[in-house]
């Protein structure tokens, strides 16, 4: 059974009506994860809609712990859809636009193109696969955008995909940099999907993804960090457990295009400031760490042991990670 997990601090509006439509038609469970500034009366049909009242009742232990007023409230929506018995969450944000191809289920096996490693050029920018354009995706540390390896030999690799990646038009996932500097819209070429394989970092995001039952600790998004990293550290975390288990992200063509909610670039330039400074050494301290390739909630917890031993997060962060884990163990 496949769910989608989205949040919203919004009333309902018409990107929500055509997701909660679109899971209605293909048999989808929809959950709608509030926060505390979310119109009280919230009501959208096919949508199951948690307040915080009812996330603190269904997950006291996990919610006593996670803060409001961040992103991560999403946390209470995977552990919902996983305790409904969810074999794929996908997941989405309120103001993505769904292609028809996006509620396509993932093929039980990709025979894929894969950019191996190389320890040279640890970093590989994926956006350069699907279009020509100078464009890298949020997170992409700026040191890296000269030294991409465009022509790095591909193999071919059969994966699961425990993690898969889409894409976004017109207003893809770029950080306050390129906003700031470039212009938009950008749509992405038709292409194959393409894994990248163990020690080849790149982001990804919680735009427009699919995480399979094995990779559900994985899904786990930091609280302790800017609402602007959450998912890209998360991301980096999630990246090197996969590499314990053999496996890789794979990045599709867009199933998405994105009319994007108001920002403030200036105020999300400040918010992306710790990944432009600390992006590079997040991936030198995952490196380094030794994890469990049969248990990924103890990889989970490994990876974020070690970053605020780096002093990378807080350690108000590990409380929370260990809640999780309790949580998923139940």
């Amino acid at each position: 059974m496949r769910a989608l997990v989205v949040t919203t601090i919004n009333s309902p509006n018409d990107i929500l009506r055509q997701l909660a439509d679109g899971a209605n038609a293909h048999g989808m469970r929809f959950l709608v994860i509030g926060d505390t500034k979310t119109p009280a009366n919230f009501s959208l049909q096919y949508a199951e809609y948690m307040t915080v009242e009812e996330q603190v009742r269904r997950f006291p232990e996990f919610c006593s712990v996670l803060p409001t007023k961040h992103y991560a409230r999403k946390n209470v929506g995977y552990l919902a859809a996983i305790a409904g018995g969810a074999t794929e969450i996908q997941e989405t944000d309120d103001d993505n636009i769904p292609y028809p191809s996006f509620w396509d289920p993932l093929p039980e096996q990709f025979s894929i193109e894969t950019i191996p490693g190389e320890s040279s050029a640890p970093w590989f920018n994926v956006y350069s696969r699907f279009t020509e354009s100078r464009i890298w995706p949020r997170g992409y540390p700026l040191q890296f955008l000269h030294g991409n390896a465009l022509n790095r030999n591909a193999a071919t690799k059969k994966t699961r995909a425990l993690i898969a990646q889409g894409l976004a038009n017109e207003n893809p996932d770029v950080d306050a940099v390129f906003r700031l500097t470039c212009d938009l819209p950008i749509n992405f070429e038709e292409r194959e999907p393409v894994l990248l394989d163990s020690g080849v970092w790149c982001p990804f995001n919680s735009q427009n993804t699919v995480f399979r039952r094995e990779a559900f600790p994985l899904l786990y998004l930091p609280s302790k960090c800017s609402f602007r990293m959450t998912d890209i550290w998360r991301s980096f975390v999630a990246q090197r457990c996969l590499w314990e288990k053999g496996e890789g992200v794979v990045f599709h063509s867009a199933t998405v295009y994105q009319e994007r909610n108001a920002h403030d670039l200036l105020r999300d330039f400040a918010d992306e400031v710790p990944g432009y400074l600390l992006n590079d050494r997040i991936r030198l301290v995952l490196e380094a760490c030794r994890l469990d390739p049969h248990d990924a909630v103890r990889s989970l917890s490994l990876c974020y042991e070690a970053l605020v031993k780096d002093q990378l997060l807080p350690p108000e962060e590990l409380p929370i990670v260990s809640a999780w884990c309790k949580t998923l163990d139940k």
